[in-house]
C-alpha cells in the first residue's frame, strides 16, 4: 500500500513541563507505510534507547544505528541516516529543557556552529563514497571504543589541553542565580568543532562524544554550560547531517517518525530515574551490552 504521492503526515508533540509544542512536518513521496505492529515495535525499542540515553549520558544514536542495521536490516547508509535524523527533535527536545535553565552559552555555540554545520554535511556526503560493509566496520569499531569508555569510565577530562589563540571571558547566570565563569578558547575550539560535525554526519549520531570533550576540555566550558550548549550546537549540526542524508535518499521518513515519538518520551522519563538510580553500574552494564552488539554488526560487515 503506497500513500498519495504528497500526503504529509504531522505529529505533534507536547512536551512535559513546557510551553512549546513541537510540530514535526513531514512529506513523503510513495514511501511504504508502516504495518501497525511496526510501529509499536519502533516506538518501544526507541522508549527503551531514550530511557538508557539520558541515564548513561550516551546518545542514542549508538543504540539507534545498530538496532535499524540489526533488527530492521537497514543498510548502514540508511541506518545513519535515519538515526541522524531522529537526533534533531531529541536534541531540540534537550536544548528546550536547557534553555529553562538558562545554562546555553548562545554566543560560543553560535559560533561553533559555523564549522559543525559544514563539518556535518562533509560527513554526510562522505558516506556516499563508502561502501556499505566498510561504513558498518566504521561504525561497528566506533561502539566499542563507546562501549569501553561506558564499561571501565576513562576520564579523559584530566587531561590538560594547553591554550592556544583567543580567549574569551565569559559569564551566564542560570535560572538557579548560580555564576558561572570561564575562559573560552574559541580559536581551537572552531577548528575541532568541524570534526565534530564531521563525526556526526558520518556516523549518524548526536555529536555529544566528541563535542562535549571539545567543550570542556580545550574550551574549559563547565561540565553544566559544556552540555547545554552541545545540545544546542547539535539542534543545528543535525538537520545539515540529516538534510544532506535525505538528499542521499539515505533517511527512512516513517521510522524516523516513530523512533522520534518513542526516544523524546523516554528520555524525559529516563533523567527522572537517573535522580534516583546510580549511574556507575547502569554504564558497565550496558557497555558490556554496547560491546557486543559492536561485535555483532561487525560480523555483520565482514
Amino acid at each position: 500500500m503506497k500513500l498519495f504521492p504528497r500526503q504529509l503526515v504531522c505529529v505533534s508533540l507536547k512536551l512535559l513541563r513546557t510551553e512549546v509544542s513541537i510540530l514535526i512536518i513531514f512529506c513523503i513521496y510513495g514511501e511504504r507505510v508502516l504495518a501497525p505492529f511496526d510501529m509499536a515495535l519502533l516506538s518501544s525499542a526507541a522508549f527503551l534507547v531514550g530511557i538508557i540515553a539520558a541515564m548513561t549520558g550516551v546518545g542514542g544514536g549508538v543504540f539507534i544505528v545498530p538496532f535499524l542495521s540489526l533488527a530492521y536490516d537497514f543498510s548502514s547508509h540508511q541506518a545513519i541516516g535515519t538515526s541522524l535524523a531522529t537526533i534533531i527533535f531529541t536534541s531540540i527536545s534537550s536544548a528546550i529543557g536547557y534553555w529553562r535553565q538558562r545554562r546555553i552559552d548562545y554566543k560560543v555555540g553560535s559560533i561553533l556552529t559555523l564549522t559543525t554545520i559544514p563539518g556535518a554535511f562533509v560527513g554526510a556526503y562522505l558516506t556516499s563514497f563508502i561502501e556499505e560493509k566498510l561504513l558498518g566496520l566504521i561504525f561497528g569499531v566506533f561502539l566499542i571504543f563507546v562501549a569501553l569508555h561506558m564499561a571501565f569510565q576513562f576520564n579523559i577530562y584530566r587531561i590538560q589541553i594547553p591554550r592556544i589563540g583567543k580567549i574569551w571571558h565569559r559569564k551566564i547566570v542560570d535560572s538557579g542565580g548560580v555564576i558561572l565563569e570561564y575562559d573560552a578558547n574559541v580559536n581551537l575550539g572552531l577548528v575541532l568543532s568541524f570534526f565534530g560535525g564531521l563525526s556526526s554526519g558520518l556516523l549518524g549520531i548526536g555529536g555529544g562524544a566528541f563535542m562535549v570533550p571539545i567543550l570542556h576540555l580545550t574550551m574549559s566550558f563547565p561540565m553544566h554550560v559544556t552540555v547545554a550548549t552541545s545540545m544546542f550546537i547539535m539542534v543545528f549540526t543535525s538537520i545539515s547531517g540529516a538534510a544532506t542524508h535525505f538528499s542521499l535518499g539515505n533517511v527512512r521518513i516513517y521510522h524516523a517518525v516513530f523512533i522520534c515519538i518513542g526516544v523524546i518520551f523516554g528520555a524525559l522519563l529516563g533523567a527522572y530515574f537517573s535522580k534516583k538510580i546510580s549511574g556507575k553500574g547502569l554504564r558497565r552494564m550496558f557497555g558490556v551490552v554496547l560491546f557486543l552488539v559492536s561485535m555483532r554488526m561487525i560480523l555483520k560487515y565482514l
